[in-house]
Parts: structure tokens; C-alpha cells; sequence
């Protein structure tokens, strides 16, 4: 019997006694929280909490070719091909950071943006919620910020996948954007001419 909201009786939750602030800024607030396990084990715990974040994978009009820049991720010292994304900024709404921040870091405004899901990206430590977009088509506008991207590529839907299987696609939100694009490929595979 799967467990509902209802259902449960709450067991399993944990107790938090309090939280401390250890450091503060517009990208993140580290404290640590003061918790107690369901048997009685108490523990502090790091929390990581994150503004919004925004993600888009741009589709060309036919499907088959994501928008993904290529940039060095000092923290994993790893070159990554990536959705373009970023932080929405306070009171922005999330559809329009997400078009500006693909503008900023490919030249390339999305066309057609819907919005796709929303995750947490490592929930047993961080409340960092995560919106992913999609778009069909995109304006070349301008160039990317010369901070955003080592190069932008429009790369094939099939070579996307293979890097995320060698492990040089690693970022959750492009691998989600990736598997997403190919699914709906296989539920309703592109017309041909």
C-alpha cells in the first residue's frame, strides 16, 4: 500500500531543535541544524540553502539538437557541457530568468518556453530547488558573456546522451533535459519531410 500524505504517522522525522547561521550571501545560507533521529540519536547537520535556480534546454525547431554550453566547474575541476542556467534574481519571475540567463550565456533567446519540472537536487542536505524549461527554437541575439562559456553548441540529441554514458555530461539538469528530449523523441518521433 503506498504511503500518502494521510497514511503516514510520521515515525520516521526527524526533530529539528535549531538552527545556526554560519555564513550568509545572495547565493547561499550555511547553518547547522541541531537534529534528532526517531531513536533518539541527536547530531548536528550542515543546511545548504540556495535562491532559485533556472535551467533551459533549447530544442531546435526539429527536436533533435540541444542548446549546451561548455564551461570548467572549478568545484569538480571538470569541463562539462551544460543547459544554459543560472539564479533568478529575487521578485524575477522564474520563465523570464530563464530566458535572460540563456540569452546571457549562449547569444541564443529561447522561443516557445514552457516550464517542465521542478527538483531538489541533493534534498538531504540542500533546499535548492531547481526549475527546468524548455524551449522549441531560439534567436540568435548576441554573443555569450565572455564568464558564461568556453563554447556554445547546438549538439545532436544522440551524441548528448553518449557523453552523459562516458560521464562527461554530469550536471543533473542537462542529463534530466537530455533523457527528457529523447523520450518525448520516442513518444512522438519528429516528422519527416
Amino acid at each position: 500500500m503506498p504511503v500518502t500524505r494521510e497514511s503516514h504517522s510520521e515515525r520516521t522525522k526527524w526533530v529539528v531543535h535549531g538552527e545556526r547561521l554560519v555564513d550568509e550571501n545572495p547565493h547561499i545560507r550555511v547553518s547547522i541544524a541541531n537534529v534528532e533521529l526517531p531513536n533518539g540519536v541527536v547530531f548536528d547537520q550542515y543546511v545548504f540553502r540556495v535562491p532559485r535556480c533556472v535551467m533551459t534546454a533549447v530544442l531546435d525547431e526539429a527536436g533533435e539538437n540541444i542548446l549546451l554550453i561548455w564551461r570548467h566547474r572549478f568545484i569538480v575541476d571538470q569541463w562539462d557541457w551544460e543547459v544554459p542556467g543560472g539564479y533568478a534574481e529575487p521578485g524575477e519571475d522564474p520563465a523570464v530568468a530563464a530566458v535572460r540567463e540563456a540569452e546571457e550565456e549562449t547569444g541564443w533567446r529561447p522561443k516557445n518556453l514552457q516550464f517542465l519540472l521542478s527538483f531538489q537536487p541533493m534534498i538531504g542536505s540542500a533546499d535548492a530547488p531547481q526549475d527546468l524549461y524548455l524551449a522549441h527554437g531560439a534567436d540568435l541575439v548576441g554573443q555569450p558573456h565572455v564568464d558564461e562559456a568556453e563554447e556554445v553548441r547546438w549538439m545532436p540529441l544522440a551524441e548528448a546522451h553518449q557523453r552523459i554514458q562516458r560521464g562527461e555530461i554530469i550536471g543533473a539538469a542537462t542529463v534530466m533535459a537530455v533523457l527528457h528530449a529523447l523520450t518525448a523523441q520516442v513518444v512522438a518521433p519528429p516528422h519527416s519531410p
